[in-house]
């Protein structure tokens, strides 16, 4: 690989830093609490394909953001430069409707490289969050006789930006942090539009929100390799992300406005009043959440895993600086976090000479409880899990130092009573582990 070649990718890799948002083009209800949804780890193809498994895994030509201290697993003398890609197709469905939706998107991209014999550095852009949705919900209004179209739509999303560091403590512990920087920008609305020409009694009004999320999380990471025998060998990892008061800058307007045709104008400010500023600083807290993982390797031929994860969601607290309540209050309610993951993989047979059987196949599941939590005006209490899996293949290049994978996975979430989403995920991952660092003996 060329230095201009190298060049080019780190600035590819900081250029979509500053433009890419992390959104996807079809409906997804469930993105209008919070900071929107997220499909993390499980919209990276080399994570699906294993069902989510992480924390105790380190490979020298994938790079896995979700423990830091896996990279140092990254060769002195190499460059790894890893992008993904994903297609998704959506269903929506409850007891009474179903909606198909599908669209693509970056999943990641990320280098990896060496310092020193000891220190490995990282950095990358994953779509952290997305918010997209819209419906509509008509009712008749008894104080004004007529009917009035409830339009609740959001878009935009959240990015994050890393920069992470491994170090070498011996041949068998590594330790490492990452430095998240999350970006990005949330637009929320509600409108009511009163059906019919008269506003004598009765204008259309929208309430829109817009959040602006600039901040900074940790991440720190310790991963253990254990020898057994001669054949086989045990890796355990532990990461966790720190606790953080989060500020985020929202801005508030709600109007009524007069529709012409495709155009509207605007009748009457609402919120802002007069000697108000429609800008506040809102806050998030964020609470601790730990990962970790287990997994038995033999002669880099197979491997097995098995992963838990623990947030107390219910610790979140959003507190909005406004004089005003612009959405009033909210059915979502967080609750305690559990994941669980079990993935396995055959690596194929690096050594054999014919390349189907250097190709590597791979499989898990996972199950995620207490993802969000909602309760209705009715006082009805549901509790939206997610359950899911994937297979993959990874198909060896360049005499097996660089990989393809490719990944299928599913994942449900929610229940049909209220709503349910079932997603089918393909992705497409190219790993490329380069030498750069070596010295050529002769010209």
């Amino acid at each position: 690989m060329n230095r201009k070649l190298k060049t080019a990718m780190l600035a590819v890799l900081l250029g979509c830093a500053g433009s890419t948002q992390a959104q996807n083009g079809f409906n997804v209800p469930f993105s209008q609490f919070g900071i929107g949804s997220t499909d993390l780890p499980y919209s990276l193809p080399t994570v699906s394909r294993m069902g989510g498994v992480v924390y105790s895994r380190a490979q020298r030509n994938c790079i896995n953001p979700f423990n830091p201290a896996s990279y140092a697993a990254v060769e002195t003398e190499s460059f790894v430069f890893d992008i993904g890609l994903n297609l998704q197709t959506s269903v929506l469905r409850n007891d009474a409707n179903r909606q198909m939706d599908g669209d693509g998107n970056l999943a990641y991209l990320m280098v990896a490289f060496p310092l020193t014999k000891w220190w490995k550095t990282s950095m990358g852009l994953l779509p952290y969050s997305q918010v997209n949705y819209s419906s509509t919900q008509a009712t008749d209004d008894p104080l004004t006789q007529s009917r009035v179209k409830t339009i609740y739509d959001g878009t935009g999303g959240v990015s994050q930006f890393y920069w992470g560091n491994g170090f070498n403590i011996s041949k068998r512990l590594s330790v490492g942090f990452n430095v998240n920087y999350l970006y990005g920008n949330i637009q929320r609305a509600i409108s009511y539009d009163f059906q019919g020409n008269d506003s004598t009694y009765c204008m259309n009004s929208r309430r829109q929100k817009n959040t602006m999320v600039s901040n900074v999380l940790f991440d720190l990471g310790v991963q253990y390799h254990q020898p057994l025998n001669d054949k086989y060998t045990l890796h355990a990892g532990v990461t966790a992300r720190l606790p953080r008061d989060m500020r985020v800058d929202d801005q508030s307007l709600v109007y009524t406005y007069i529709p012409k045709g495709n155009n509207e104008y605007l009748a009457d400010t609402i919120f802002p009043m007069r000697g108000m500023s429609d800008t506040y600083e809102s806050e998030l807290q964020q609470p601790l959440s730990i990962g970790a993982g287990l997994s038995l390797e033999r002669n880099e031929l197979w491997e097995v895993a098995l992963d838990g994860y623990y947030a107390p969601y219910s610790d979140i607290k959003y507190v909005e600086n406004a004089n005003y309540s612009i959405f009033g209050t909210s059915a979502l309610r967080y609750a305690q976090n559990y994941k669980v993951a079990l993935g396995g993989e055959w690596k194929g047979d690096k050594n054999a000479s014919s390349y189907w059987k250097r190709i590597g196949v791979s499989g898990g599941m996972y199950y995620n409880y207490g993802r969000l939590a909602l309760e209705l005006s009715d006082g009805a209490s549901y509790s939206l899990d997610e359950i899911g899996g994937g297979v993959g293949f990874a198909l060896p290049m360049r005499k097996g130092q660089s990989v393809m994978t490719l990944s299928v996975g599913y994942s449900s979430f929610g229940n049909s009573q209220l709503l349910r989403r079932d997603c089918f995920t393909f992705g497409l991952s190219i790993g490329s582990c380069e030498r750069w660092f070596q010295k050529r003996k002769y010209n």
